[in-house]
């Protein structure tokens, strides 16, 4: 594996170093790198105190992320981008350590873990192919910045198994430009359970990236009229196996709609359903869902400290314990990842293994409100605070009675805090903590907490 790893860096070097004696004045090369520094400190996070080992053990662990990137662009008409990345573990800090039989976290229960050093990204771009308006990108790309699909409720991480480590796709990816306002963007995504498309340099067996082998062709349009911008998209996705001889067919449709008017308001709404079925051997079980949001906030550009509020109601629906032919749950496709919070992605895991898992943020059977206030104390400098009320649509049954009630709705309070601060041009850190007080949905009355600092370096 590394011998591979090794002869395809010579051969990508050496094809760039050619390219660039062919058409060195018309080519711009451009590299960079990150360098990011986590702790991380989970207090009954998993299973709210009622187990002590394994996924629920408490940790206090560090998280070094280190990245490094290069492109090349043709007159803004092809281009390349490579990018590799390997997260390095120490884990068992001060008092918080994994129990000796842990096999939980990457490298099982030593306190030091390598890493892998993987093909983070790593795609070529073709812009107004053939002189028709569509742009090409095709390979292991993120869907993030200026690529992002909405806010993330359906694409955001698609390796959700690796946490924040990376978070990309391998697709093709077709955007057709019908005016400057409208496009519809056509993909073809493929995620296998561990990578088997690049090579790696890794310590053991590669990490889990998926819970199972996921593909989805996906249509995704774009249409903007004055300050309103208008989202309609449709996925069709396979997840196998989820069990042996089982596999998920689902069928996703739905649009978003956001609006930004004059005077720092900013409100919107997206809803989705979804229908397909799990197909063991000749047994056919539907799979039927429903999920969205609403929200509302706005921003004081000219008041002092520069205030922000924001107020969701999110539903994602459950499973309704009476169907006994029918699969309600609310399948989160490619977002499982903290998406309106860090901690409750974990308390989830007990509860949504079922659905390919252990993988944190498999959002499902929710309601919850939001409510978040910034504050920005200067340019560098900003406090954000959020208060969520969180409760389950259906009540469960023959969940572990340890953790659950199997009769309970109410899932609990969870408040937040971030404090974010640039250093330099360079350099920015950030203090999180989230609290969470558990309802009567569990049998635990446990608090759990999470509290993370972070400082990253970019150059």
């Amino acid at each position: 594996m590394k011998k591979n790893v090794v002869c395809f860096c010579i051969i990508l070097s050496v094809s760039l170093i050619f390219v660039a004696s062919v058409f060195a004045e018309d080519l711009k090369f451009d590299y960079g790198g990150s360098f990011r520094l986590r702790q991380e400190i989970w207090d009954d996070v998993v299973t709210l105190g009622t187990s002590d080992k394994g996924a629920a053990a408490d940790r206090n662990f560090l998280r070094w992320r280190t990245s490094i990137w290069g492109s090349v662009d043709y007159e803004q008409k092809f281009g390349a981008y490579l990018r590799f990345t390997n997260e390095m573990f120490w884990y068992g800090l001060g008092p918080f350590k994994p129990a000796e039989n842990s096999t939980s976290q990457p490298g099982g229960a030593s306190g030091f873990y390598a890493g892998e050093l993987v093909f983070d990204n790593l795609y070529a771009d073709g812009n107004s192919i053939f002189g028709l308006p569509v742009d090409l990108r095709i390979g292991r790309q993120d869907f993030l910045g200026p690529n992002v699909y909405g806010e993330g409720f359906l694409f955001m991480d698609g390796t959700p198994g690796d946490g924040s480590r990376t978070f990309y796709f391998n697709a093709f990816k077709a955007r057709v430009r019908f005016a400057q306002s409208a496009s519809l963007d056509l993909m073809y995504i493929t995620d296998p359970k561990t990578d088997i498309y690049l090579p790696s340099l890794h310590e053991g067996t590669k990490v889990q990236l998926c819970g199972s082998n996921e593909q989805a062709f996906v249509g995704y349009g774009r249409i903007k009229i004055d300050t309103v911008q208008v989202e309609p998209y449709y996925v069709y996705k396979t997840e196998q196996p989820i069990t042996p001889n089982q596999q998920l067919r689902l069928n996703t449709a739905g649009a978003r709609v956001v609006a930004s008017p004059a005077g720092g308001w900013n409100m919107g709404i997206e809803g989705a359903y979804q229908w397909g079925n799990y197909d063991s051997g000749s047994q056919f079980n539907d799979r039927r869902g429903y999920g969205g949001y609403v929200f509302v906030g706005r921003k004081y550009e000219n008041v002092g400290l520069k205030p922000e509020w924001d107020l969701r109601y999110i539903y994602l629906s459950g499973d309704d314990p009476k169907t006994t032919t029918k699969n309600e749950t609310w399948d989160p496709l490619f977002s499982r990842n903290p998406y309106w919070n860090e901690l409750f992605i974990y308390t989830l895991i007990p509860e949504t293994t079922r659905y390919g898992g252990p993988i944190p943020g498999y959002w499902t059977n929710l309601e919850l409100v939001k409510a978040s206030l910034k504050v920005n104390f200067s340019e560098a400098t900003s406090f954000t605070g959020t208060l969520q009320y969180l409760w389950a649509p259906q009540k469960t049954a023959g969940l572990p009675s340890a953790m659950f009630t199997n009769n309970g709705h109410g899932r609990g309070y969870l408040p937040t805090a971030l404090l974010s601060h640039r250093f330099t041009k360079n350099l920015d850190g950030f203090l999180q903590l989230e609290y969470f007080v558990p309802g009567d949905f569990y049998n635990s009355k446990d608090n759990a907490t999470f509290f993370r600092w972070q400082l990253q370096y970019k150059i």
